[in-house]
């Protein structure tokens, strides 16, 4: 992995829980690029299942 090698949400660039700019920082993406992707995934895929995984890994991944 081009990131860290542990899984965090992140403090400094969130916007509401840290989920995604902690997977961009795991990833090592761009985190405008990693919500935009997360975004358009969701609306693809009936957008529900996006906010469920999107609240499982915000009670799921630890604060960095």
């Amino acid at each position: 992995m081009a990131g860290n090698n542990k899984l965090y949400r992140s403090q400094d660039k969130k916007i509401i829980a840290g989920v995604c700019a902690g997977l961009a920082e795991y990833l090592g993406w761009e985190v405008s690029m990693t919500r935009l992707a997360y975004v358009l995934i969701s609306i693809f895929s009936a957008a529900f299942p996006g906010v469920i995984v999107y609240l499982v890994l915000w009670v799921v991944m630890p604060e960095k």
